[in-house]
């Protein structure tokens, strides 16, 4: 019987590149397994637990019987608690009603590409970027249109470049701030500048890493501009990311419209795990703080480590738990490179390639580690890079 399966398929999915630190995470794991010590410095994950109180919101949630569906957008709890939360922090007035509570913030940068994006439509992104910004772009068969930005200036976009970048097909400037994968956090001026200059056409402003900076001011892109849409998420503040629970705050002429994407692709998040996330906003925050000075530590001494290899970081990272260091004297394919390291010294290290041509060349550690391994993780490329 012939097989017509690959003629089947989408060229959306068949030119989709792999997701490179998953298949770096994917192989360590066969090497534990085959009994290997492997030391995760590739992997975006907190290594902390979800708090008690969390845990004990969710399973509470469960026994009372909220196991069923729930509002599409969320329920009132949860946005009235997102909202509570931005309010507070950055002196906004944003209402619940702008909320749509979805399973992460993937799906939520799904539903909002389906509702902007038609064939040949462009977003404006910066490259490097995070790795699957451009997937999901042209998963609407439209294109992600890149910025090569400047290590001296952190990778961030420069406004200039965004308004001459812009043209008729521009329908979304994406930024993401803290940033993977550099732990760059843009400035109030930064931001003020780019929406200032994107005008009429939306930001989409990625802010998951929110609440994870070292150094400088956390911001919203809602302070300077009410034509933003923001997608942000329990999974890394919270040490939450199994938990797959994330938001949209979205203007209030596209809520209808989002809403509308929601329940016909999604219906409605895990109802319990709503409750969750009510108690991470509304609950104790002492655990979150101690998390966010351990990873400011560990940033510190990492990054120290880092310069002694020799890999030159031009701009130290200052949010998220990433650091992007320039490996290019090591070799020209950081893809080629991480395997090697991974394979000969048991240290799984994410490739540059990952994140576009731009980043080509360097290699991106996660401090979400603990500073025994992360000490440990070092001198075995120490050893391997210098002996």
């Amino acid at each position: 019987m012939k097989s017509y399966a690959k003629g089947m398929l989408s060229c959306n999915v068949i030119d989709m590149p792999p997701f490179h630190v998953m298949e770096i995470l994917e192989r360590a794991q066969e090497l534990e397994e085959a009994g290997r010590e492997i030391i995760h410095l590739e992997i975006g994950e907190p290594d902390f637990t979800t708090a008690p109180h969390i845990c004990e919101a969710a399973s509470a949630a469960i026994f009372a019987g909220e196991t069923k569906y729930t509002h599409s957008q969320g329920i009132p709890q949860l946005r009235e608690a997102i909202a509570d939360n931005y309010n507070r922090k950055f002196g906004l007035d944003i209402e619940p009603g702008q909320i749509i509570v979805t399973s992460g913030t993937s799906p939520g940068l799904l539903l909002l590409f389906i509702a902007l994006l038609e064939q040949g439509d462009e977003v404006i992104m910066s490259n490097p970027h995070y790795a699957c910004y451009p997937n999901f772009v042209r998963a609407m068969q439209a294109k992600p249109h890149f910025i090569y930005t400047k290590e001296e200036n952190g990778f961030v976009l420069e406004p200039q470049e965004v308004h001459e970048a812009i043209n008729p097909k521009t329908k979304a400037i994406l930024i993401n701030s803290p940033c993977n994968p550099t732990g760059q956090v843009m400035t109030a001026k930064q931001l003020m500048e780019l929406a200032e200059i994107a005008g009429e056409v939306p930001i989409i402003s990625d802010e998951i890493y929110q609440g994870l900076v070292y150094e400088g001011e956390d911001h919203t892109i809602l302070e300077y501009t009410d034509n933003a849409f923001v997608l942000n998420g329990f999974s890394k503040l919270y040490a939450m990311t199994g938990w797959r629970l994330g938001y949209l705050i979205v203007p209030k002429q596209y809520v209808r419209t989002l809403q509308k994407v929601q329940q016909n692709f999604f219906i409605s998040t895990n109802a319990f795990v709503q409750h969750a996330g009510v108690a991470a906003l509304t609950g104790p925050q002492d655990h979150v703080h101690e998390m966010v000075r351990t990873y400011d530590k560990r940033r510190r001494y990492m990054l120290s480590r880092i310069k002694d290899l020799g890999m030159h970081v031009k701009a130290p990272p200052m949010g998220a738990y990433y650091i992007l260091a320039d490996a290019r004297q090591y070799g020209s394919s950081s893809l080629e490179l991480s395997w090697k390291i991974l394979e000969e010294v048991g240290v799984a290290v994410t490739p540059g390639i990952d994140f576009g041509e731009g980043a080509e060349g360097y290699l991106r550690f996660s401090y979400a580690n603990s500073i025994d391994n992360i000490t440990k993780g070092m001198d075995r490329l120490e050893k391997y890079l210098k002996g």
